[in-house]
């Protein structure tokens, strides 16, 4: 079934406007990242704890911090109540992110949780089994050991589709698709900057997804246009790149939506373990079917030496 059928729509046309709304978008990413001083690594990369515990009512997110803003620990005094604390799942569940403390005893955090569990008596269990929920910890140099790995990972990726495309097709239908999986991958970064959003290896593992559905979709529009340059040797270059992502267009609509819905379901109820990789997707999907058409499709017409294609 073809949800929409015999479009004309010129999209070579409206190069120039493809070129304001990504570069709005992107240098208001880049613009966030500078003035945050860069992305929010989670503790995967930068290196502390995630502490989670459950109260049995509901408890405010400002009175924790003003708990954590003087806390004892073996004789030294911190304050943590500028470090991440938010509601975890349900307003009755709080999640803490803690920095590494140099020469931190091996039970430091099992004594915030002791902390926690002593100020709010009246809102614990009467088990402190029940309480806490998780500890994780991650050393500095594990983090920067992952760190690494996830930017490899991203690197060897576009360097192999590289490979791949032109293998596959031409030189420049290989430039305009890394440059939309460059594009798609800078403008989630910039959007999790401007949300204030953590990068975490699930997130890393989104960026890679969203390489893929990207991919895929920028490959359709490509056999398309290869398949077109035959049939319509006497036209020009753009109107057989108009013709190719008008003839593919249906699908690509119903390729986004369905997968768009599968993700926001898992955004709205999937928890806050996936919420940020849940969110990553959505703006991946929309992104990427842009980048398809408005970003791929006119740097290879503008690769392309002459105005009509080879015979």
């Amino acid at each position: 079934m073809r949800l929409i059928k015999e479009t004309k729509i010129d999209f070579m046309a409206q190069i120039r406007l493809g070129v304001i709304i990504s570069s709005v978008l992107i240098i208001a990413g880049l613009l966030s990242m500078i003035f945050q001083g860069g992305l929010r690594l989670s503790i995967d990369f930068k290196g502390g704890s995630m502490v989670a515990v459950k109260y049995i009512d509901e408890v405010d997110i400002d009175s924790i911090r003003d708990i954590m803003s003087a806390i004892t620990i073996e004789g030294e005094t911190y304050d943590f109540s500028k470090n991440e604390i938010k509601h975890f799942g349900d307003l009755s569940t709080v999640s803490l992110r803690l920095p590494i403390i140099v020469n931190q005893s091996k039970d430091f955090n099992q004594q915030i949780v002791e902390f926690l569990y002593d100020a709010f008596p009246e809102k614990v269990p009467v088990e402190k089994a029940d309480f806490l929920l998780s500890i994780e910890t991650v050393g500095p140099k594990i983090g920067a050991e992952l760190s690494g790995k996830a930017y490899l990972a991203i690197i060897t990726a576009l360097v192999l589709i590289l490979i791949y495309i032109t293998i596959r097709f031409e030189y420049k239908f290989a430039i305009g698709a890394i440059a939309a999986l460059a594009h798609d991958v800078i403008i989630t970064l910039g959007i999790f900057s401007i949300m204030d959003f953590e990068i975490s290896l699930s997130v890393v593992a989104a960026f890679l997804t969203i390489v893929g559905y990207s991919l895929n979709d920028t490959i359709v529009i490509f056999d398309r246009i290869r398949e077109n340059i035959k049939s319509m040797r006497s036209s020009s270059f753009g109107t057989v790149i108009n013709q190719s992502i008008n003839s593919s267009l249906s699908r690509t609509i119903i390729t986004s939506l369905t997968t768009f819905v599968v993700v926001f379901v898992l955004w709205v109820w999937g928890g806050e373990v996936i919420h940020n990789f849940a969110f990553a997707m959505l703006v991946g999907v929309i992104i990427g079917t842009y980048s398809s058409i408005f970003v791929a499709s006119p740097i290879v017409l503008k690769l392309q030496a002459n105005a009509k294609p080879k015979k």
